[in-house]
């Protein structure tokens, strides 16, 4: 089958660089493109066309009435419109429209992005667990400030672990407060992004907005809070009890976290991993999983999570395999092969 869409002027966000755009429209809907004087011409199967011919419809008309699209954003749009049949392409714009965060109206980009999205306005307990770059934690910081600004909420409450990579606080020079400051900087960079730097001094002066690591949460309770606890994977399963039962009236918790950075000494089970075990089931409270197809960060950033996903499983399958003689000469395992982290986090239920 093949049908002809119409082109416009000033639409080369379309093709996108090196034609990227496009491309993924081709390799996503199993169709073939070609541009042809003032149209672009769409072949292949009667229904991937029909549906190609919708987005680029949509793309169109957009375009006609004067959306811009930034760089980068048509090609997470297209992502998402790909591989959802029930999405389309002006839903997806529309709807950021009708989220604004602070100086700035979001969209989300990805499928899971949308229902990470939608969790945290239906549900007062939200998990959010996938690789870094996938918005988890920018997302939840944009969701925060708009409860705020809409005073659904009287203040938001950011904390993670004070815990990276071997690193410890004590042999960092400063005041405890200097010190933690690093490892919540993430938390600083996404405020700054939605809010003028002098009203995100004024929220923290105010302590309107406060940002700390976990120990300063136990013996609270955050009552008409927006709280989000971020690199959850680095607590414990002690620190992930306190920080979860803080949670008061008329609050939200988001809870963010990637399985496979954990930087606890050896011996100590993530409380992330913990919760997803004891918590699976219970009415209230969404989980929600990201992989590398959520990565709106550079391109590279999603080959490279790919890339250590495939190497990670090639080393454990390997390793599983690897045998060595004991000293009455049978075979063993030389050691216990790493276990592979295959949370089955279930998906976002129906509201």
């Amino acid at each position: 089958m093949k049908v002809s869409v119409s082109i416009v002027r000033g639409i080369e966000s379309l093709f996108g660089t090196r034609d990227e755009n496009i491309r993924l429209l081709e390799t996503g809907l199993n169709i073939n493109t070609q541009l042809i004087d003032d149209s672009l011409e769409i072949e292949g199967e009667p229904v991937n066309v029909t549906r190609a011919e919708n987005i680029l419809e949509d793309y169109v008309a957009l375009v006609s009435e004067g959306h811009v699209f930034n760089n980068g954003d048509l090609n997470s749009y297209l992502r998402v419109c790909t591989e959802d049949p029930d999405v389309s392409l002006r839903a997806l714009v529309s709807s950021g429209r009708q989220r604004t965060f602070g100086k700035k109206a979001l969209t989300p980009k990805t499928i899971n992005q949308r229902r990470y999205v939608e969790a945290i306005e239906r549900n007062d307990l939200v998990f959010g667990v996938g690789p870094a770059g996938t918005g988890k934690t920018y997302l939840a910081v944009a969701m925060g400030i708009s409860a705020l600004l809409s005073k659904k909420v009287s203040r938001i409450i950011l904390t993670r672990p004070a815990v990276e990579a071997g690193e410890r606080l004590g042999f960092l020079p400063g005041t405890l407060q200097e010190k933690v400051d690093p490892y919540l900087r993430p938390l600083y960079d996404a405020l700054h992004d939605m809010l003028e730097p002098e009203k995100v001094e004024k929220l923290l002066e105010r302590s309107i907005i406060e940002v700390a690591p976990i120990a300063f949460m136990r013996g609270r309770t955050l009552n008409d809070s927006f709280i989000i606890l971020d690199e959850a994977q680095n607590s414990t399963a002690e620190q992930m009890k306190m920080v979860l039962t803080r949670q008061g009236f008329n609050s939200k918790m988001v809870v963010n976290g990637d399985i496979t950075q954990i930087d606890l000494p050896t011996g100590r089970r993530s409380g992330l991993l913990n919760a997803l075990d004891v918590l699976r089931g219970i009415t209230g409270i969404s989980f929600v999983n990201f992989d590398e197809r959520d990565v709106v960060r550079h391109n590279l950033v999603q080959r490279i999570v790919k890339a250590y996903e495939k190497y990670n499983e090639t080393v454990g399958a390997g390793r599983q395999l690897t045998l060595k003689l004991t000293d009455n000469g049978a075979e063993a395992p030389a050691e216990p092969a790493p276990v592979a982290v295959t949370e089955n986090v279930a998906e976002v239920p129906n509201a």
